[in-house]
């Protein structure tokens, strides 16, 4: 399974680089938005510095939704770095586009997806990820995770290429599911893949080996 971090903040970027597991990175308005990052060049510089720390793909995503301008901002999104993956949203016109750039050689991330006929579209259109909202789906009381099983399961029987990259992943048992689902990928905060280093017996273990040590040494 490949770990992609969900966050536009270089930092925490650079954090999750550093820890060695790191594959990729996504994205959106929102995440950029919240780092202070607006304006089209300002945008691209923070994508490239992006690209610049991580050695896999990272998830740039269009705000258009029509399909000429989804696919103009994507032409452009694409330039930034051969790492760039244009992220593209479910829509009528995200699917013609994702065709599009399919057939280009521009690789795809198709987001906001909610349901396996969403995700049966993607598929045949040619996306290179598909990208599942398991966290939004929780919250209307719908099992995100089971979308998960029922997505894997339709590609495995149809040998679709396109990679189920999780989001909108709340917690650490979100990501340990997720692989035991059989998704590609997942994406998330940081917080959720440090917190896989996390066990009260490891620590209570540490300590006690610790405190062993420095008796014999004493």
């Amino acid at each position: 399974m490949k770990f992609f971090i969900d966050t536009a903040n270089l930092t925490e970027i650079k954090e999750a680089y550093d820890l060695g597991v790191l594959d990729g990175v996504t994205t959106n308005p929102s995440l950029m938005a919240k780092e202070g990052i607006s304006g089209d060049e300002k945008v691209k510089n923070h994508y490239k510095a992006i690209c610049d720390i991580v050695d896999g793909n990272v998830s740039a995503e269009v705000i258009a939704t029509d399909f000429d301008e989804i696919v103009r901002e994507g032409k452009e999104l694409a330039k930034i770095d051969d790492k760039i993956v244009v992220k593209v949203p479910m829509i009528k016109e995200g699917i013609k586009a994702i065709k599009y750039f399919s057939s280009e050689g521009i690789r795809t991330n198709c987001t906001l997806v909610f349901s396996a006929g969403q995700a049966i579209l993607a598929a045949k259109a040619g996306a290179s990820y598909l990208s599942p909202f398991i966290g939004r789906l929780d919250d209307i009381s719908f099992d995100g995770l089971d979308l998960i099983g029922q997505i894997v399961h339709i590609y495995q029987n149809y040998g679709f290429e396109t990679e189920v990259l999780a989001a909108s992943i709340r917690h650490t048992m979100h990501l340990v599911k997720c692989a035991e689902l059989g998704a590609d990928v997942v994406t998330c905060p940081l917080k959720v893949i440090t917190g896989l280093l996390n066990h009260p017996l490891t620590d209570k273990g540490l300590a006690q080996f610790l405190a062993d040590h420095a008796k014999a040494n004493s």
